[in-house]
């Protein structure tokens, strides 16, 4: 499983990407603008970026650079119908590591997609923690004052999507939608009934619980600092 984020202002191909990769266990962000797509590179950590060439604001040759500019490490695979050479040279020159002509096989992006993860990154190399709940970001494990849980695939997902994402609120529309996706049967309950399995798990005596609720705004875990 990792963390994706696709960029691409066609509504139609970007959700296809999206289900696509999404029933690979990935979990997948979806932006149309290029201006959103800069704000979350800045917040969040990612995997890998499937960015489109021709977006609306910022197109993304000047995401892909500002990008790298900002010493990110995650591949980029590149979408355009741009199929001329010297097109191609400028997606690599800013950073792109593999660049996809459109239209597309729906195999062939699982392919590439499935190269890029297996080279190595310094983000997936990272391990987080907070108040003594690690994760081990490449082995999707956790561990609690340094002993493994035993949490189930869903409840990594979600310790994961909450920590990566450490001072935000998550609602819980949004992590039905991106870590349930795949479940057309699923419903909301279904994540409040994983977070309060999760919390137990999680649970240090003594301490404040790591997942946080405010009503009407969602769950938070608070990093350290604060």
């Amino acid at each position: 499983m990792a963390k994706i984020l696709i960029v691409e202002d066609d509504e139609a191909l970007g959700f296809t990407l999206q289900v696509t990769l999404k029933k690979e266990m990935h979990v997948v962000e979806l932006v149309q603008d290029g201006r959103e797509a800069l704000e979350r590179l800045k917040l969040y950590p990612y995997e890998l970026i499937i960015l489109d060439w021709n977006l609306p604001s910022i197109s993304g040759i000047e995401i892909a650079r500002a990008y790298r500019d900002a010493r990110g490490k995650a591949p980029i695979l590149m979408l355009t119908a741009n199929v001329r050479i010297q097109d191609k040279e400028l997606g690599f020159g800013v950073g792109a590591d593999d660049y996809l002509t459109k239209p597309f096989d729906r195999q062939e992006v699982l392919m590439r997609v499935r190269a890029l993860l297996r080279r190595p990154l310094e983000i997936r190399r990272q391990n987080l923690t907070i108040r003594g709940i690690e994760i081990d970001i490449e082995a999707k494990k956790a561990y609690k004052n340094g002993e493994a849980l035993s949490l189930t695939p869903k409840e990594y997902s979600v310790l994961e999507f909450l920590m990566t994402r450490a001072g935000h609120f998550i609602t819980v529309t949004e992590l039905h939608n991106i870590i349930w996706s795949s479940e057309s049967d699923s419903t909301e309950l279904a994540v409040r009934q994983c977070i309060t399995r999760l919390r137990k798990k999680v649970e240090i005596e003594g301490a404040a619980s790591l997942i946080s609720t405010q009503k009407g705004m969602g769950y938070i875990i608070e990093p350290d600092d604060v």
